[in-house]
């Protein structure tokens, strides 16, 4: 037996103590290192010496041990701890951190790298690269109408900073709310002239005129003028009465199927006692189905006696008319916005019928009236019954703006169903659900999901997926090869890379605005840094030791 063994042992491990310091040196100097992963050396012995080889047991004597002396120690691994890391917020979107197992995969000069370290930004040609190497994110592009394909096959992932969005024509709107039950009739139904005409009136000086604010079925306002003139009998009215529309317009006496108080007008004729006799009638019809107007007036109670004026003219007892209204923004193919309204009033509260009419101001363009207009019917539990002419309702608008001519569908829900506009006793509120159009934008900011989907925001307030990053997954992490800059390539133990979208697939999620700290324990690294120095200098006393007794041996010739 050499005494030399027990030198070249104290050597073996002061080696090895030496590169256990370096592995715990090389952690401590990485405790900020974004995404750092630590190591450890773990140590085994290595051949041993026999002195002597055992015996089996026989029948007379017992077997004995084999006899070995040690020759020092080798490093048996060194290995990588892949625990997670603690995050840190950073607020940045681009700075993104992994939440499991998978890493990140760079493209650098056609190379493929992976990597923990989440310190990405844009580049000056929109690539999502990091920061300090220029590695580019890799993952799947987005297509114009914003659909992620599926699959993997990876691409270099690039933000077009300018991108715009094409403006869209609105061509569907989905309305829903509630259209309150009981309440009153839109369309004015009787008009009641009450009060006195003086008899002591001359001829035709002065007429006595009375206006009266009436409705028509769709809401519209009209006025009824009635006009009573003293005949040439003291005892003796002439009234006539007119409509006049919206605009300020009389409407022709001959565009109004049934007014009895047109053209000369209708003489009527009043007792002693200053009442109207009513054998030729009192009550008076005006009706116009291209305006929406059927009512009556009705002059029973006017008296013609030796007094003031009193007469007056009152609709329908001077009750609200029910018009209820939801507008909304539409985008024509230029992407100039639009109010469309649609006008809600009721037609019959026993058949729990309303009538509705779509309209846009002159100024924006036309609509095809014959799509404008329709009745809504509801069931006795409130639902949707039914839509006339169709549902949904369909109109056709021409912009005024030079714009393509575009259909618009009106949605008001599925028959039977609560999903779009229904009749119950709450208060009558209606609004667009949904709709499609916008105006035409340019890409303002985006943001990164837990799935890696980069998601653009437009200045028309609208969102769109833009690119989706993909991790690769290994069996073994252990396996993969460092290479500096935080980055790692395939080894033959790490297995082949499984390249997928974040999520269940891979286990790993993204969190955007964080990066993911060093795992290393300075606790834990202190405490092996003394263990390693304590395992130095005990071999460094063996090696001095091994000196002395070889010193000792030499003496021996003296």
């Amino acid at each position: 037996m050499s005494l030399l063994n027990s030198l070249f042992s104290g050597v073996s491990g002061l080696r090895n103590h030496q590169a256990m310091m370096d592995t715990i040196g090389s952690n401590i100097a990485n405790v900020n290192s974004i995404g750092y992963k630590g190591s450890r050396v773990t140590f085994s012995d290595t051949f041993n010496q026999f002195v002597r080889f055992g015996s089996d047991p026989t029948s007379t004597s017992g077997g004995s041990n084999t006899f070995q002396i040690g020759l020092g120690m080798k490093i048996n691994a060194i290995d990588r701890n892949w625990n997670q890391g603690t995050f840190e917020r950073t607020g940045i979107t681009t700075d993104l951190a992994l939440q499991g197992n998978a890493l990140f995969v760079l493209n650098n000069n056609n190379e493929t790298f992976y990597s923990r370290a989440g310190t990405f930004a844009l580049d000056s040609s929109g690539n999502l690269v990091n920061t300090g190497n220029g590695g580019i994110v890799q993952g799947k592009l987005a297509t114009d109408e914003g659909e992620v394909p599926a699959g993997n096959n990876l691409v270099d992932i690039k933000i077009d900073t300018g991108k715009k969005l094409p403006a869209v024509a609105t061509t569907d709107i989905k309305w829903g709310g509630n259209l309150e039950a009981g309440s009153t009739v839109t369309q004015t139904q009787n008009v009641v002239h009450t009060g006195n005409l003086p008899n002591n009136a001359v001829d035709a000086t002065p007429n006595f005129v009375r206006e009266t604010t009436i409705y028509n079925d769709y809401g519209d306002q009209y006025k009824v003028r009635v006009t009573y003139d003293k005949t040439g009998n003291p005892s003796e009215w002439n009234i006539k009465a007119e409509v006049i529309d919206p605009d300020g317009n009389v409407i022709p006496d001959a565009n109004i199927d049934t007014n009895e108080l047109d053209g000369a007008g209708e003489n009527r004729t009043f007792d002693g006692a200053g009442d109207i006799i009513p054998g030729a009638g009192t009550v008076f019809t005006i009706s116009d189905a291209s305006e929406g107007l059927n009512f009556k007036i009705d002059v029973s109670n006017i008296k013609s006696a030796t007094a003031a004026d009193t007469l007056s003219g009152i609709a329908d007892n001077n009750r609200e008319p029910t018009i209820v209204e939801g507008s909304l923004s539409i985008f024509d193919s230029l992407g100039n916005p639009h109010t469309l309204s649609v006008r809600y009033t009721m037609e019959d509260p026993a058949a729990r019928t309303w009538n509705y009419r779509i309209s846009v101001p002159a100024s924006s363009g036309t609509l095809d009236v014959s799509g404008a207009t329709g009745t809504i019917s509801f069931n006795d539990d409130g639902s949707l019954n039914n839509v006339n002419p169709q549902n949904p309702a369909q109109v056709q608008f021409t912009p005024s703006t030079g714009a393509a001519i575009q259909a618009i569908k009106l949605d008001f829900g599925t028959a039977n169903g609560f999903d779009g506009i229904t009749q119950t006793s709450s208060n009558s509120v209606i609004s667009a659900l949904s709709q499609n159009g916008s105006d035409s934008a340019v890409l303002t900011d985006f943001n990164i999901d837990q799935y890696g989907f980069i998601t653009g925001v437009f200045s028309n307030g609208q969102s769109r997926k833009l690119a989706q990053i993909l991790l690769a997954k290994f069996t073994n992490n252990g396996g993969l090869t460092s290479v500096g800059d935080n980055m790692f390539t395939v080894s033959a133990n790490s297995g082949t890379p499984v390249v997928a979208e974040p999520g269940e697939t891979t286990g790993t999620t993204i969190q955007s605005g964080a990066l993911e700290q060093s795992n290393v324990d300075l606790s834990e690294e202190f405490t092996r840094m003394i263990v390693a120095q304590r395992g130095f200098q005990a071999n460094a006393r063996v090696v001095t030791s091994s000196d002395t007794l070889l010193q000792e041996v030499t003496n021996l010739v003296r």
